[in-house]
Order: structure tokens, then sequence, then C-alpha cells
């Protein structure tokens, strides 16, 4: 019977967590993860230029041109919404336990930090440079692999951490069964 109560306060308790996190909207994200994206990209980019950091914008002098190249790190740089998919899609799977979710989330928000600051300091050094590339660059980064990065972790989470379900359909298929509507009608 505890079994049973347990896995509908397992669904339960994970779309609460989704719902709670919604509510402030993807500044809970971008809180959290603007200072883990602007520093280390400013970090980064000082190893390679002469670069100073106000507010959020790094700014990096180019010592071919004398120029300085603004590079402001907006909230569409953090890439809020890709860190909320990728904890929709780990809390929308069931039967898997608390440490091992945690590892879970860890890794995709992680990989996904990774990811972002070499896309960001790529970007970057396409901007100082002034290469005729960097808008297209900037687009196929935005549109195409910003999706591609985010279904890639996905997958490699489900290959490492072996998951055997599907986000949402488990869940909804678990509640399908223990409902009155998978009965057949006499």
């Amino acid at each position: 019977m505890i079994k049973k109560y347990k896995e509908y306060l397992s669904i339960f308790i994970r779309y609460l967590i989704l719902i709670l996190v919604a509510i402030p909207g993807l500044s809970l994200f971008y809180f959290i993860f603007k200072p883990l994206t602007l520093y280390p990209s400013f970090f980064l980019l000082n190893l390679f230029y002469d670069a100073n950091l106000l507010h959020t914008t790094i700014f990096i002098g180019n010592l071919f041109t004398g120029e300085v190249v603004s590079l402001e790190i907006i909230n569409a740089c953090i890439a809020g919404s890709a860190y909320y998919l990728l904890l929709i899609l780990n809390l929308a799977i069931p039967n898997i336990k608390v440490k091992n979710r945690i590892k879970m989330l860890v890794f995709a928000f992680f990989s996904f930090l990774i990811i972002n600051l070499i896309r960001i300091f790529v970007l970057s050094i396409l901007a100082v440079s002034g290469s005729s590339i960097f808008d297209v660059t900037h687009k196929v980064f935005w549109y195409v692999f910003s999706i591609i990065f985010v279904v890639g972790i996905w997958f490699l989470e489900v290959k490492l951490f072996e998951i055997k379900e599907v986000p949402f359909y488990s869940d909804l298929a678990f509640l399908f069964r223990k409902s009155h509507l998978s009965r057949k009608a006499p």
C-alpha cells in the first residue's frame, strides 16, 4: 500500500518542483547561471586578450587594430531556457533515486555550461578578429546548435544513466493504468 502511494507522491513532488520553478520564470536560471557564465568567459578571454569586465559587458582590446570590442553577455547568451528544458526532462522521468537524479542534473547543467562557455569563447574570437562569418556563425549557434546541444546532452544522459523511461509518457502511462479509464467497460 505504501509503495502505491509512494509512486503518486513522486509524481506530485516532481511536477510541483517544475511548477514552483516556473513561477519566477527563467529569472531563477539567469540568477544562478549568469555569474557562472560571465566570470569564466571573462577569465578565459582575459587569458588571450587584454579584457576588462564592466557589469555584463566584456571589453577586449584588439592588438592589431587598436580597437576595443565590447561583448555584452545578455540573458539569451546564458540560455536559461536550455537549463529549464534540461530540468524538465530530468524531472519528468519516474523511478530515479534522488541521489541519481541530482547526479543527472549536475551532469546536464555542467555539460551545458561548458558547451556554452566554449560557444561564447569561439564567438568572441570571431568578433574580436572582425571575422566576416561572425553573424552567420552566431545565428547558426543560436538557432541550430543550441537545440542540438540540449538534445545531445539528454541522449548522453539516457545512455550514461541507463534511463529506461520516457519523459512525461511514463508518468501518464502509470496514471492511466491506475485509473478507471484503463478498465474495460462491462
